[in-house]
């Protein structure tokens, strides 16, 4: 698979296109070849035209759909997402600096993943759903074309990017990184922590009674026992005790 692999940027995008081209989804495309990079038999270079090149084969499935269907409208959503997705080829792939970009941040999230596993459906959740939804309530605050929304809207735009820059501020200046990391160790120790627990109890039970039988020391049911005994004894003996000291006194 690593000789297979280590071929030319536009071959290995050819690659990805054909194969999605043949299973209709560049998700299967994807799931299958993830495992072999976590694995070390494909690096991470060489997965990423292979990626590229399977969201071009994921686009042919509704170019020849729109074909069929004699729809301009089709057509034009189709050649829409073909040629949507391959802008961000031209934009990410060809120059090595931008290329580097996707490339530490796949490295970074993989980090974090192995730190936490709530680290993909967080990204899941802010990258398709918060981010998303933000920005289409944002643009729809603009559309309608009063004076009201669009301060609105020029506020809350204001407000984002400030928001924006404060957390790349405290992301980069005080150390966000290292806490967000450090909150992960916590976790993921309190987590296996948590799941070695009763391991744990039960082997300190173990040693308990190992060393009752070995020092004669009475077990926890006896003890208690005994000091509820002791505690009688105790109560039998502070009347006689009051009864002694009364005589004295008429005496």
């Amino acid at each position: 698979i690593y000789k297979a692999t280590n071929v030319n940027g536009l071959i290995a995008m050819a690659i990805g296109t054909g194969i999605t081209i043949l299973v209709q989804s560049s998700s299967i495309t994807t799931s299958v070849l993830t495992p072999f990079v976590g694995l070390g038999v494909i690096q991470l270079e060489q997965m990423l035209p292979l990626t590229l090149g399977a969201n071009i084969g994921t686009t042919i499935t509704g170019l020849l759909a729109a074909m069929v269907s004699d729809n301009v409208d089709a057509l034009q959503v189709a050649l829409c997402h073909l040629f949507f997705n391959i802008s961000g080829i031209v934009i990410w792939y060809p120059i090595p600096i931008m290329r580097r970009i996707p490339l530490r941040g796949a490295r970074a999230l993989g980090r974090a993943t192995r730190r936490s596993r709530l680290v993909p459906p967080i990204y899941i959740i802010v990258v398709f759903f918060v981010i998303p939804l933000l920005l289409l309530g944002l643009s729809s605050l603009f559309m309608q074309k009063t004076v009201g929304f669009t301060v609105l809207g020029s506020f809350l735009v204001i407000g984002v990017v400030l928001g924006i820059a404060r957390f790349i501020w405290w992301w980069k200046k005080q150390e966000g990184l290292q806490k967000c990391l450090a909150c992960l160790d916590r976790r993921t120790d309190m987590n296996n922590t948590m799941k070695t627990l009763p391991e744990d109890m039960q082997f300190l039970k173990s040693k308990v009674s190992l060393l009752a039988e070995h020092t004669g020391l009475p077990e926890d049911e006896e003890a208690g026992d005994a000091q509820k005994g002791s505690d009688g004894t105790a109560e039998e003996v502070a009347p006689e005790n009051e009864e002694v000291a009364i005589e004295d006194k008429e005496d």
